[in-house]
């Protein structure tokens, strides 16, 4: 394995050699794992360099966490800094709802009813839906997470409770990450002086970064619940921040914007997995167009994330 930068391999734990090539799983109690594998380390010098030129341009507050959740690599600016959500606030919300899910206290099949006063405007398509249709608590999340929908999302929020989702986010060590309101309803927010600071909701580029290591782990929830909400995540259909240059990857993500914030953070499965999230504040760019300032320099992180760490290689089918 090859890199412009040197590589130095890494073996994540000491395991007999293989008997063959074509040993492919060890037995751990009656649970068949596969065997672990090369852990790869790459110099991170280019990737560096990207971030410190993105943070000396950037006409606004740029903070960002990334880490390598195979090698252990970290790189954060602004890591502790908070700063607010926009949409990205609803991972932490599904997280939630999940949680709820997996306890037995909520069912993905209950059915929720739109009305007239739920819906908002914004993101999202529940709002041009008659009033009087029915929705399951299912169907809510995916539309929340990936159109994010803002109906969908106070819909959710109706059913769960904000104050359950600053409980889930402080049991998992996350103080910092809050829902203040329902969307587009900051008059009802349970925490008034925060919203007008932050809007819909607060974290620090380390706290997400953090809950999307737990989902990668299946430590936020459960192996399961965990999975079922990346697999969700991975079908977000907005693609004009990191991932506007990504091809032929599915990444599990999810991206905030208001008027001056801008704001997302993915899991990178590539050949290890990578977790990156940027958060922006007090942008001079404030256009909602696809060459947004903030965008364009999420996308570069994007990017440069791509080059620094190698994709996963594909195995050609073997030959009957």
């Amino acid at each position: 394995m090859t890199s412009s930068a040197r590589l130095t391999i890494l073996i994540a734990a000491s395991v007999p050699l293989l008997a063959t090539r074509h040993q492919t799983l060890s037995v751990e109690g009656e649970r068949q794992v596969p065997p672990r594998a090369v852990v790869v380390r790459v110099d991170t010098v280019g990737l560096h360099r990207t971030l410190d030129s993105l943070v000396k341009h950037y006409h606004g507050v740029l903070g960002y966490s990334i880490h390598n959740l195979d090698t252990g690599e970290r790189l954060a600016l602004r890591g502790d800094e908070t700063f607010p959500t926009a949409s990205l606030i609803k991972v932490p919300i599904l997280v939630t709802l999940f949680d709820l899910v997996d306890k037995g206290m909520i069912s993905l099949d209950d059915q929720l009813t739109l009305l007239k006063i739920d819906q908002v405007p914004g993101s999202g398509i529940l709002q041009f839906m008659h009033p009087g249709m029915m929705l399951s608590v299912r169907d809510a999340a995916v539309l929340m997470s990936i159109l994010s929908d803002n109906t969908a999302t106070n819909l959710l929020l109706d059913k769960i409770a904000i104050r359950r989702v600053w409980q889930k986010m402080e049991a998992l060590g996350l103080p910092h990450t809050k829902v203040h309101a329902k969307v587009f309803l900051r008059l009802a927010s349970v925490a008034p002086d925060s919203s007008v600071k932050y809007g819909l909701g607060v974290t620090t580029p380390n706290e997400m970064a953090r809950l999307f290591e737990m989902l990668a782990n299946g430590k936020a929830v459960s192996q399961k619940a965990d999975s079922t909400m990346l697999d969700i995540l991975g079908d977000n259909l907005d693609m004009e921040s990191m991932q506007r240059t990504v091809s032929g990857l599915a990444v599990p993500h999810k991206t905030g914007a208001t008027d001056s914030v801008r704001t997302e953070c993915a899991l990178f499965r590539l050949q290890s997995r990578v977790v990156a999230c940027a958060l922006t504040k007090q942008n001079s760019d404030t256009r909602w167009v696809v060459d947004n300032e903030a965008q364009v320099a999420l996308g570069k992180i994007g990017e440069a994330i791509m080059r620094t760490w190698p994709r996963k290689q594909e195995r050609a089918d073997d030959s009957r």
